[in-house]
């Protein structure tokens, strides 16, 4: 029996030497070579830019609306804890009202509606939006902010992150670091 107990003791240290703590380190080493801003947050003075936010009024780039839904059932623009889709199916006489919402407050604000500007992502909070949501609400914003149309789409081109590796996914514009760099032009 003592036998027994010591190879349970000796399995177990092992174990935890081997998955518990080298594993757990072997996957953080890996995850700050291959992904540094991922593994070490996103967190700048003005927001994350792994998750959408809330800007409000016509003079910053909008990212594609929240989903989420707080414990209590109101909504809770870009809350992490509360991530998830809204789970309206194409038929979904809520999802066509939310819809015609967010385009009517879009076109409000003079820009042309995209189904990336009124319609959430998969998870509520979506950072990105398309080059073509971005590009649909330059004039907008330029007016807004008393900006040349000209300057406002060269700040959105140098924004547009191509596909990975050349191919994987498409190109996007991460609405945080657009808007920082807008903010910079006065």
């Amino acid at each position: 029996m003592l036998l027994n107990l010591r190879r349970a003791i000796l399995a177990s240290t092992v174990f935890f030497l081997v998955l518990g703590l080298a594993y757990g380190l072997a996957g953080t080493a890996v995850s700050q070579v291959l992904f540094p801003h991922q593994a070490n947050g996103s967190l700048t003075s003005y927001g994350s830019t792994l998750i959408g936010q809330n800007w409000p009024g016509p003079e910053w780039f909008q990212g594609r609306p929240s989903a989420t839904v707080n414990a209590a059932g109101h909504a809770d623009p870009y809350d992490a804890m509360a991530s998830g889709a809204a789970n309206l199916g194409p038929r979904s006489k809520a999802l066509e009202e939310a819809v015609a919402r967010r385009a009517a407050l879009l076109r409000k604000e003079g820009i042309t509606p995209t189904s990336g500007l009124v319609t959430s992502s998969g998870s509520g909070l979506d950072p990105d939006i398309s080059p073509g949501d971005a590009y649909a609400q330059v004039v907008a914003v330029a007016r807004a902010r008393h900006l040349q149309v000209a300057t406002v789409r060269a700040v959105v081109a140098s924004h547009v992150v191509g596909p990975q590796l050349g191919f994987l996914g498409a190109p996007y514009v991460n609405v945080l670091a657009l808007n920082v760099a807008l903010s910079r032009l006065g």
